[in-house]
């Protein structure tokens, strides 16, 4: 049921000086007897009764809605049912949980109620196909995960995010040993980013002010693959932004620290569902690790499929 908003001003009502002066401690107070509480009441209801305005702007929403439901009650019920279905497939779903994974490994999850103490922290994108714990089998307590819009690593110049939000909390506070940036494919975020016309004007769309972070890349993929149509361009930025994450992520301090006494490994990802396979790589950020360009290298790659 709809709720009716009341809005009083000067131009739309005139209300009785008597009430406006009544003082608000009185209606809350022992002193106002209950003759002249109605009395109170009645006067706001007359003054309701006596402004086309307030009427209107209370019944407004509700007769709309109503009408709605009048002119098309198969669609409204159809909606209605549909919503209901979708939840209770996710009730199914949590009580098969509850019973098959919860109830099975009780002493587990009675652990991770005291605390947890992860050893991923994961970045992957906000993308409905792209689900870390699903695709790589992470159990609850294994990883932290963060998801944003083409899984990008903000660098430390560039002020808080929810991204570093959460870094700083798994590296500092929960002390993880790995991250990993998850990439993929077809991805919108990228697409996004390849599509722009001038990265120095991202102004008026949320999207584009996100994605501009990843724009080294953007520029690294123009100068390497230019020639390429925007797909596979798209295609090789995706894998090119991993790498400009990793990167990213030695702009903060108390990673870089943690990296360089080797308690902290810095991987990168790349999860194709077209074809279901994935690419796993690590920075390499050893003393003698060969740079090309000024920047790290890559070992232990592998390839899943």
């Amino acid at each position: 049921m709809s709720q009716a908003v009341f809005q009083f001003s000067s131009s739309s009502v005139s209300l009785p000086m008597d009430i406006i002066k009544s003082p608000v401690k009185s209606i809350f107070g022992s002193q106002l007897k209950s003759w002249e509480i109605e009395q109170t009441q009645m006067r706001y209801l007359d003054s309701f009764k006596r402004t086309p305005t307030l009427r209107l702007k209370a019944l407004r929403e509700s007769a709309g809605l109503t009408q709605e439901i009048i002119d098309n009650p198969q669609k409204s019920i159809g909606t209605i049912e549909k919503g209901s279905d979708t939840f209770k497939e996710m009730r199914h779903r949590f009580l098969s949980f509850k019973k098959d994974k919860y109830l099975e490994n009780l002493k587990h999850y009675q652990t991770l109620a005291k605390g947890q103490a992860p050893k991923f922290m994961v970045i992957a994108c906000a993308d409905s196909r792209v689900c870390p714990s699903s695709i790589l089998g992470f159990q609850p307590g294994e990883a932290f995960v963060v998801r944003n819009v083409a899984n990008l690593v903000p660098p430390h110049e560039n002020g808080p995010t929810e991204t570093n939000a959460a870094l700083e909390f798994s590296v500092n506070s929960l002390e993880v040993e790995n991250i990993l940036v998850v990439g993929h494919s077809c991805c919108g975020g990228i697409h996004a980013l390849m599509s722009m016309q001038d990265v120095k004007n991202s102004s008026g769309s949320f999207i584009k002010s996100w994605v501009v972070v990843g724009k080294d890349a953007r520029l690294r993929t123009k100068a390497a693959v230019s020639n390429l149509d925007l797909d596979q361009q798209c295609r090789h930025c995706e894998k090119e932004s991993i790498n400009r994450s990793l990167l990213n992520l030695l702009t903060y301090p108390w990673i870089e620290d943690r990296v360089k006494r080797g308690t902290l490994s810095l991987h990168g990802g790349y999860y194709d569902f077209i074809d279901c396979t994935f690419e796993k790589w690590t920075l390499d950020c050893s003393r003698h690790a060969s740079k090309v360009d000024g920047e790290y290298s890559v070992k232990n790659r592998e390839y899943w499929s």
